[in-house]
């Protein structure tokens, strides 16, 4: 009896101490943030695109704060941001910082989920961790809007086959940020190659319809409120990648900004073009026959990572799908890899460079060279650690019925084989 009250005594602890753990966390980490006098910049060019559309002022004629730094989302975005005229800046930072820190924490737990994992503790323990790595780090010093769009994409491709809303938050996501569209393009290809190979290639078809139609009611809906400003920005302002900022910068984690330090040159012309074609096509090939072959962790983290690479501009804080990227390698006997991945993103090594405004990284070498470069190798290194997977036939440690039952709320019991996170 002792030892069954004291198993209970435990049992219930162990919530209790992680939820603690987390909220210590969060609490050093809201400190440390205070601490630094983070500006929140990025926030602070959001409230401003609201207030020009609340003053009906030409919104890509914009330049916000000390930095005069200009609008880059498309217009639907700047109509979310309205609210944020509402409250003082210091009140606007201190809600910004609380809610990113709770899209963290859902965000963590969708990750969990889409690699099979359930127990709640899991949750905290990640997230009181996940919060210290570099580009959660960053989205929150800057007030950047990175783990919603995700928590949108996460959310949609977790729902149930044939769900009411499926598409809904890929659409959205891409009507704020361009980037998450190719997730819309890989349920297109994953449906047609599926058609092609006669089977059903309808769910992904509707999926991708349901997202096109979330864009476009969207996007039709800034149309109407900001039609000068929609206008603008879908016929000039969506193709002027330098408005985003210098290819060259460290924290440029894109391949165009590899092959700007590179090259060393401000612009990589054709070899980015040639390159990212390249890219697309081989991160989308693997994850279309990852997802045909029942292995949706796989193919999410490869489009993610496509994505990325391919984006002109992939500031370091977009890397926040690192998240999830470190947790399916985990869960799937890929420890060291996981290892590895962790150290990258919470070394801040990228920052070890020279950089700043003199464009010293148009002078890197060797060292220098690999030490800006380490997102965009992880991404291709995990593109190729996943081909690999593909071409060989590997299993997972967790069998990928079980994550499909877990992210559809049937509780799995736990075996030899897929007890690993």
């Amino acid at each position: 009896m002792t030892v069954l009250a004291l198993s209970v005594v435990h049992r219930r602890r162990v919530p209790v101490v992680a939820l603690g753990t987390c909220l210590l966390s969060f609490t050093a980490f809201w400190l440390a943030q205070r601490a630094a006098q983070v500006s929140m910049i990025d926030l602070m060019v959001y409230r401003a695109e609201g207030a020009t559309v609340r003053a009906g002022g030409d919104l890509y004629a914009l330049r916000a704060t000390a930095a005069q730094l200009p609008t880059t989302y498309p217009p639907f975005a700047a109509l979310l941001f309205t609210p944020l005229t509402l409250p003082g800046a210091e009140v606007l930072r201190a809600l910004a910082t609380a809610g990113n820190l709770a899209l963290l924490v859902v965000f963590v737990r969708q990750s969990l989920l889409l690699v099979g994992e359930r127990r709640g503790t899991a949750v905290w323990w990640t997230a009181a961790v996940a919060v210290w790595c570099e580009p959660v780090w960053t989205t929150l010093r800057y007030g950047q809007i990175n783990l919603l769009l995700a928590v949108l994409v996460l959310w949609d491709l977790s729902r149930r086959e044939g769900a009411r809303w499926a598409g809904v938050g890929i659409g959205l996501a891409a009507a704020v940020k361009l980037t998450p569209a190719l997730f819309v393009v890989f349920l297109l290809a994953t449906g047609a190659v599926a058609y092609v190979r006669r089977g059903p290639g309808g769910p992904w078809l509707r999926h991708a319809r349901g997202a096109v139609a979330a864009f476009a009611g969207a996007t039709g809906l800034a149309a109407a409120v900001l039609p000068y400003d929609s206008w603008r920005f879908w016929s000039a302002m969506v193709f002027r990648a330098g408005r985003v900022g210098h290819a060259e910068e460290t924290a440029n984690q894109a391949l165009r900004g590899v092959l700007a330090r590179l090259l060393h040159s401000p612009d990589p012309g054709g070899w980015w073009l040639a390159v990212a074609v390249v890219a697309a096509g081989a991160g989308l090939a693997v994850a279309v026959v990852a997802e045909l072959r029942g292995r949706r962790p796989w193919a999410v983290c490869a489009v993610a990572v496509t994505a990325l690479l391919v984006s002109p501009v992939s500031w370091s804080h977009h890397w926040v799908w690192c998240v999830p990227l470190t947790l399916l390698l985990g869960s799937r006997a890929y420890r060291a890899g996981a290892v590895a991945t962790s150290v990258v993103f919470c070394s801040y090594a990228l920052w070890w460079v020279p950089h700043g405004p003199h464009r010293p990284e148009l002078r890197q070498g060797g060292a220098e060279l690999t030490l800006s470069a380490l997102y965009a190798l992880t991404g291709c290194a995990f593109l190729a650690v996943t081909a690999r997977r593909e071409r060989t036939g590997g299993t997972d440690a967790r069998t990928e019925e079980d994550v499909r039952r877990v992210v559809r709320g049937v509780r799995v019991k736990p075996s030899r084989t897929n007890r690993t996170v």
